[in-house]
């Protein structure tokens, strides 16, 4: 007689499946929010949106971490880049003025190994918690033979919500406008597998020891995995203080392509290089890997993490608004007229 199999001879263990579920509960009771009305545990989470939105519209994002997480293998760095996935999407939806209400993750893996997982899940409810947002659902996908014991991948979802009247789009942005960075946290979670390329070429073979020494005060390590900065809740207060013409994330696409985005037709970005500091970690990038500067600034945020448009008369007040909420800001450039056939972006 042929012996019976389990799910468990097949690869997938649903006991640990199980027991992650209940550690990850309390995890996203923290992030609880007015609105939440089912969360974790059943078919689909309920959220309700807010009463005091008058006409409420929904903003959706979704993204993941990207190659960075191959970083987080070698360094054993599970506990920040479930940051990074939360910061990816809420930064995204925050450009059109929302207000993140809950976010989902979707964690698959070969063979599920329960406290990395948690540490995972962990770094996902201390983003949501960061910026706001409820951690309401996620999947779980144990999948024997589609990754090797060790990995995993990361997508996040969040949804926000912004009045209508109130979404930011950059219509009104003029040339002249004042053009404000606030500081990355380091390369975020884009341009990874260049930089993998690049420690390729400076160390061989990506082991622990070879990134662990002193880089400007810090281990190399942990600045290579600086987990993206959450600019939720300074620029939402700043929205409700003034008027904010426009907001660009810099994520893939660095600089030169994140910013346009923001701008009308005929418009262009002009950024002054030498307003604010290359962070030494680009530096180090752009010397190691012989990465000409637009190829730098195409491919990384080069230590500026959001841009923010607004009437040059106001720059001032949002800058020290930002400034007291923690955030480190430069005047970086303005809007310009745009040239026929000419560059979105001026680095000058």
């Amino acid at each position: 007689m042929t012996a019976s199999l389990s799910y468990r001879d097949a690869g997938v263990d649903i006991d640990a499946g199980d027991a992650l579920v209940e550690r990850i509960k309390p995890l996203a009771r923290r992030t609880a929010r007015p609105g939440v009305l089912a969360g974790i545990g059943g078919f689909g989470a309920l959220f309700q949106v807010p009463p005091s939105y008058r006409e409420p519209v929904l903003v959706s994002g979704t993204d993941g971490v990207g190659t960075k997480l191959r970083l987080a293998f070698a360094l054993d760095g599970h506990d920040t880049v479930g940051i990074d996935l939360v910061a990816m999407s809420v930064n995204d939806i925050l450009v059109q003025g929302a207000e993140p209400l809950f976010f989902l993750d979707y964690f698959a893996c070969g063979r599920l190994d329960v406290s990395v997982a948690a540490r995972v899940i962990a770094g996902i409810a201390a983003g949501c918690e960061q910026s706001g947002c409820a951690l309401i659902g996620g999947e779980t996908a144990e999948m024997p033979d589609m990754y090797p014991d060790g990995e995993y991948d990361l997508a996040g979802f969040a949804v926000g919500v912004v009045e209508r009247e109130q979404i930011i789009d950059g219509r009104s942005i003029r040339a002249g406008d004042a053009l404000i960075g606030l500081a990355s946290s380091g390369a975020h979670s884009n341009g990874y597998s260049l930089i993998r390329r690049v420690l390729e070429r400076s160390f061989g073979a990506l082991e622990p020891a070879h990134l662990k020494h002193d880089f400007h005060g810090r281990p190399f390590s942990e600045v290579l995995l600086a987990p993206t900065r959450l600019y939720v809740r300074p620029v939402l207060d700043l929205i409700r203080t003034m008027p904010v013409k426009g907001l660009a994330h810099i994520t893939g696409g660095g600089l030169i392509e994140n910013v346009p985005r923001m701008l009308p037709e005929g418009l262009a970005a002009r950024i002054e290089r030498d307003r604010w500091a290359l962070p030494p970690l680009f530096s180090w990038l752009q010397q190691e890997g012989g990465i000409d500067q637009h190829e730098l600034f195409r491919v990384f945020n080069c230590g500026i993490g959001m841009v923010i448009a607004v009437d040059p008369a106001h720059a001032d007040a949002a800058m020290a608004h930002l400034e007291r909420a923690g955030e480190q800001v430069w005047r970086v450039g303005e809007v310009v007229a745009r040239a026929p056939d000419g560059a979105a972006t001026l680095i000058v």
